[in-house]
């Protein structure tokens, strides 16, 4: 596949060798948006060549998680390690042409070579002896590695579309090793090869990187291939400034789906805004994203890490969603909760009553804490707080209101409230002094929604069971 600069092509190219983290999920985001932004194409590679470290768990967890965040790449799968004659190739090309030759150092020349530059404080390593040496000079019986000819004086230059003008002096840059003496390629000579045969024409990822980009952009040049638009974007920090960590939340995807219970749409908005921004604008849609991203709103600082901001985001994408999805998404949670997966009936009373439930749930964890009551199987568990409005006078109270529920002609909201009121004025009461104690009989709980919108959604049957469970406790 040739490069074609004129059509924006990105690629996120993972190394299999963990989850999909957390920065990871970002560096994909923004390639993915950059590449809708502009109609183009967002390429996924697997650079899976380090064969001992690599799993398939591991680009399972990957693809899952992309597909999670629905970041769907254009066509197949790409896996670095099934294009190394490829790469093979190319160096033996640059070989041919004078530009790469065999280096026959010893492991301990190399050791003693790295010691004396450090001792004097040279940042070059490889002093470079094999590389204009006669061919004829190779010990024997050794196989060589092939090193790439890199400019020995002046300086490197990236114009970066995040970073800006970057510079390194040249004397740094050691003449870096393509191919291994077993024949294999490094991740540097694979990684540009691979870049250049799938037209990749921006090369999105963390700084950490740019340190790689000029020693690939020599790569570049020699083989007379167009170089890439690098944009390298700063990592993320964990709240307090300091290199993100599991406890800040450098975890995989999966855990924010799973254990936190986070919507993707949520996620992508919050990841989006690490880094990127578009004037005061916090809640942006997918659609909006694509239409506004660019790489100029990249700020070069490094983002940090706020679950508060993220829960926020979440909360307000919950509200948004279906109720009938919000119901699919935390029955598999409450499942959990409950020993077993829902019934129709209780998957049924989840929905009806997700309008008032997702107004305070920040999270899928925190729906499913407040929906239990709706799934669970008589009788109820019953909180602490909930118990202590269970007091004998209110159980006794419970078990007056029962025949005047029992009778009730329209058990609906409206008919609900208006016997309860009339109850509580017969008996000389707030409405707070029955509907707590009903409350807590009918959910467990000292806190619900509505609680006539609570008796309409279990039924009557249910709720008067469930009355009758603490009317007639002890």
């Amino acid at each position: 596949m040739s490069s074609d600069t004129s059509r924006v092509v990105t690629r996120f190219a993972p190394s299999p060798t963990g989850f999909l983290h957390i920065g990871g999920a970002r560096t994909a985001l923004f390639n993915w948006l950059l590449a809708k932004h502009h109609g183009g194409s967002f390429l996924l590679r697997i650079e899976d060549t380090d064969r001992k470290r690599s799993t398939q768990d591991a680009i399972d967890a990957i693809l899952d998680g992309l597909s999670w965040l629905e970041l769907n790449w254009d066509g197949d799968v790409v896996y670095q390690s099934r294009q190394a004659d490829r790469h093979a190739e190319v160096a033996h090309a640059l070989l041919k042409a004078g530009k790469a030759y065999n280096c026959y150092c010893s492991p301990e020349e190399l050791k003693e070579m790295r010691e004396k530059a450090r001792t004097e404080g040279r940042t070059r390593l490889y002093d470079g002896r094999w590389r204009d040496r006669d061919p004829s000079e190779a010990p024997e019986g050794v196989a060589p590695v092939i090193r790439l000819k890199m400019p020995q004086d002046g300086e490197s230059v990236i114009v970066d579309a995040v970073q800006g003008r970057v510079t390194v002096a040249n004397e740094q840059l050691d003449d870096m090793i393509l191919l291994r003496a077993d024949g294999t390629p490094t991740y540097m000579l694979s990684v540009v090869v691979d870049d250049h045969d799938m037209g990749i024409t921006h090369v999105v990822r963390g700084d950490d990187h740019l340190t790689n980009a000029f020693r690939q952009a020599q790569l570049f040049e020699s083989m007379g291939w167009p170089q890439p638009v690098f944009a390298h974007i700063p990592l993320i920090h964990g709240p307090d400034g300091a290199k993100l960590s599991k406890r800040h939340g450098a975890l995989g995807v999966e855990a924010y789906r799973d254990e936190m219970g986070y919507l993707p749409e949520a996620l992508r908005n919050y990841l989006l805004r690490l880094g990127w921004s578009h004037g005061d604008d916090e809640v942006i849609s997918t659609e909006q994203a694509i239409e506004w991203f660019d790489l100029g709103g990249v700020g070069r600082s490094p983002a940090r890490f706020d679950f508060a901001k993220l829960d926020s985001l979440n909360g307000h994408y919950i509200r948004e969603k279906d109720n009938r999805a919000l119901a699919d998404l935390v029955a598999p949670h409450l499942g959990q909760r409950l020993g077993g997966p829902l019934s129709d009936v209780a998957r049924r009373r989840v929905a009806e009553g997700m309008p008032a439930l997702k107004e305070r749930a920040k999270t899928l964890l925190e729906l499913a804490d407040n929906a239990l009551f709706f799934a669970a199987e008589r009788p109820i568990a019953v909180n602490d707080k909930a118990a202590k409005l269970l007091t004998p006078e209110a159980r006794t109270l419970l078990a007056r209101m029962l025949p005047e529920l029992e009778t009730l002609q329209d058990w609906d909201i409206a008919g609900l409230e208006g016997k309860v009121r009339a109850l509580a004025e017969s008996e000389d009461l707030k409405l707070g002094k029955i509907a707590q104690p009903l409350r807590a009989a009918l959910t467990g709980s000292n806190a619900s929604p509505g609680i006539f919108e609570v008796m309409a959604i279990l039924g009557r049957d249910e709720s008067i069971n469930r009355i009758k469970d603490q009317a007639e406790g002890p």
